[in-house]
């Protein structure tokens, strides 16, 4: 992985680092269906804005793959991710979320999209420890709503997890932008049903309100799409790196922002949380270093 790739990463996983305690703080108040449905809206009326300035079409001719991909990549995640934030605190939510690194690096191999090697495998296990040292969770008691929303995240995790190959494989035939718009317009028809559902409970905040205009056109529509354009030169386990800097930037929004204390534990699980990435991407520091000081290797 080249290091602006890295770097573009380590960028879009500071902006979904802040994904997880708006999520907490909205997903109550408008419902994980309403949530989802104003999110992938937003997203989709940015990115159709997007492809009608650059002069791009609707790969409408690949709709039996897109039929499959947006409930995989957007609806069934979205959906997922915000019935967890019912029950469970925003960094636990961040936590089960990294598993979908392990997730696509099983995936990725057995699709022969990627190769299975002992130092992604260790890089794994160093990002689980990691970001688990960083979120400090405390105990939680195994209610029956705790574990609904438990399996909730790690179905959206798997949901990650499988996404990105089969987004490689997509992006090897269809340009990113019309992926990012097809995906989001696709999952609109998956998750309308379930919005429509919560439609009569949702309490529309002007703060709930915001976190889902910010939430779809940012993270959801641009960060995606530049996520996209990454991934058309790197592996697909590879794409997945955010996933274990997320927690790590959650934590760190969540204090700068909402004063919450940081646990001794950020400190060595950041470290870890480096060094996961760096075996799971393949990235070399030490050749970056030397890249940004002129040298030659």
């Amino acid at each position: 992985m080249k290091p602006g790739h890295f770097l573009q990463l380590l960028a879009l996983s500071a902006l979904w680092g802040a994904t997880f305690p708006m999520m907490r703080v909205a997903a109550p108040l408008l419902g994980p269906g309403v949530f989802a449905l104003g999110r992938i809206t937003m997203a989709t009326l940015t990115l159709a804005i997007i492809m009608r300035a650059m002069g791009q079409r609707w790969p409408w001719q690949h709709w039996r793959e897109f039929t499959l991909l947006s409930l995989v990549v957007v609806a069934a995640p979205f959906f997922l991710f915000s019935r967890a934030s019912l029950s469970l605190p925003a960094g636990y939510v961040a936590l089960l979320n990294s598993t979908g690194v392990v997730f696509g690096t099983l995936i990725s191999a057995w699709l022969k999209e990627d190769r299975l090697t002992i130092g992604k495998m260790l890089g794994c296990a160093c990002g689980a420890v990691g970001v688990g040292l960083i979120v400090q969770l405390g105990p939680i008691q195994p209610t029956p709503s705790v574990m609904v929303g438990t399996a909730a995240a790690m179905l959206g995790a798997v949901c990650f997890g499988l996404s990105a190959p089969m987004m490689k494989r997509a992006s090897r035939r269809i340009e990113p932008l019309a992926i990012a718009g097809a995906v989001h317009a696709f999952g609109l028809v998956w998750i309308l049903p379930v919005g429509l559902w919560d439609l009569p409970q949702a309490r529309f905040t002007t703060t709930a309100v915001l976190i889902v205009v910010a939430l779809g056109v940012v993270t959801s529509s641009l960060a995606f799409w530049l996520q996209l354009r990454i991934l058309q030169h790197i592996s697909p386990v590879a794409s997945m790196t955010p996933m274990f800097f997320v927690p790590m930037f959650g934590v760190a929004w969540g204090h700068l922002l909402l004063g919450e204390q940081l646990g001794a534990g950020i400190y060595l699980g950041g470290a870890l949380v480096l060094l996961a990435a760096a075996l799971v991407t393949e990235f070399n520091p030490l050749r970056f270093v030397l890249r940004l000081l002129g040298v030659r290797r």
